[in-house]
């Protein structure tokens, strides 16, 4: 091993964005690899395109909901507490999924069609209108939440509080920015999902639009989710709730506000492949894929061993932590050709930014591609290009390839 730092516990890894030649040191050593973390346990390494996709499609060896699906370990309590159906297997995983499934069918997306592109010409249009900025303020931020708003039903006024909570619950994944009683909470930290008091404050606001769809229904996701059944007839519990109402709203906004500060910074990084979509707009799902591969909104999942097991060839323990790095997976050369340049032409659907397939593959996932396809076609049609005008602000974060900060303007 060389001197490459190749220990992906370490968040000082991940400061200015993804550690690309540590992912490349640790696929190129025989099997998985095994990094110690400070606590005294460890976990193994899963960086190989083809090794992901095996531990991600068999949710029955290696589970989501035994040790959970970030790479701290946290009690008993703690993971009853903080369930939702990221941290659940079958069945019950399947149970919420059906549930919830009929909202992100690509035919159910795609009659969102005329709301986004509505949505997103009118934050564009303020970029525009500003000619330079923060990407992220404008653009990134409040498209993807003010859809997923319209989507599950919530009221406008309430995007910059929901934008203010999940901005808590990124950080909170790291060191935390928030005082324990923050938003009036008295839970323990612990209990609480990212160990953030933003999340006893999200679990409230659910609580509320719960309460209301039982009395008002709607045709929208919060009646699904305040009222709908499951296959055994029973309506989600308190806890059921609020942990997927978070799930949901944490999960389809962060992610999708991180592809589309990718595609700006890859624009800027790579115009003259992004000149190839503009002469030829039938690109613009390929490079939108591309853009997922790069960026990979979601750095690892983790899972754990339900049994004795071999992968890579190498020998697997029942209770073993297993890390899949998606990211790294994404830039596999084994997978993909020159796999660190971007081409918008390059025909990698099968990246890694949604999982590795199975069961938990995003349930957002057809959403999150049209929003990030009309928002590059609606910057096509209006035939500009932008650059940055200084360098991004990553969050410092192992498990979501944030950006923070990112000034922007349009080019001359």
């Amino acid at each position: 091993m060389n001197s490459v730092n190749t220990n992906l516990a370490d968040y000082d890894l991940f400061d200015q964005g993804l550690p690309l030649e540590s992912f490349a040191e640790i696929r190129k050593q025989p099997g998985l690899y095994w990094i110690d973390e400070e606590d005294g346990s460890g976990f193994w390494a899963v960086t190989r395109h083809k090794d992901i996709q095996a531990v991600s499609r068999d949710a029955e060896t290696f589970s989501s909901a035994v040790g959970f699906t970030h790479m701290e370990d946290i009690d008993a309590e703690a993971m009853e507490y903080r369930r939702s159906i990221i941290e659940t297997d079958p069945p019950k995983h399947m149970a919420i999924r059906k549930m919830l499934a009929p909202f992100f069918t690509p035919r159910k997306v795609k009659e969102c069609e005329a709301m986004i592109r509505e949505v997103v010409n009118k934050h564009l249009d303020a970029f525009v209108a500003a000619g330079e900025g923060d990407w992220l303020k404008l653009v990134a931020k409040p498209i993807p939440i003010e859809v997923l708003c319209r989507l599950i039903g919530l009221p406008e006024e309430d995007i910059p509080f929901i934008i203010e909570l999940t901005d808590h619950l990124v950080i909170g994944i790291t060191v935390g920015d928030l005082p324990a009683d923050a938003y009036g909470n008295t839970t323990e930290l612990r209990l609480l999902p990212f160990n953030s008091p933003a999340a006893h404050a999200l679990f409230e606001y659910g609580e509320k639009i719960r309460a209301d769809r039982r009395a008002n229904p709607r045709e929208d996701l919060a009646t699904i989710l305040a009222t709908g059944k499951l296959e055994t007839g029973a309506e989600l519990n308190d806890l059921d709730y609020r942990n997927n109402f978070q799930a949901l709203v944490f999960a389809g906004n962060e992610t999708t506000r991180t592809a589309m500060s990718h595609l700006a910074l890859q624009w800027s990084l790579n115009p003259a492949e992004f000149a190839k979509v503009a002469a030829d707009p039938g690109l613009i799902p390929s490079a939108i894929d591309e853009v997922l591969r790069v960026a990979s909104p979601v750095i690892y999942m983790r899972r754990t061993a339900t049994k004795d097991t071999e992968l890579a060839g190498t020998q697997i323990k029942k209770g073993d932590k297993i890390i899949t790095w998606f990211a790294a997976g994404n830039h596999d050369e084994e997978a993909f050709d020159d796999p660190h340049s971007f081409r918008a032409d390059r025909k990698a659907s099968n990246h890694e930014a949604f999982g590795g397939g199975g069961i938990h593959t995003c349930l957002g996932a057809f959403l999150a591609r049209l929003e990030l396809r009309i928002l590059l076609d609606e910057m096509v049609k209006r035939n500009f290009s932008i650059e940055t005008t200084g360098e991004p602000v990553y969050i410092k974060s192992n498990f979501v390839n944030g950006i923070d900060a990112m000034p922007m303007r349009i080019k001359d």
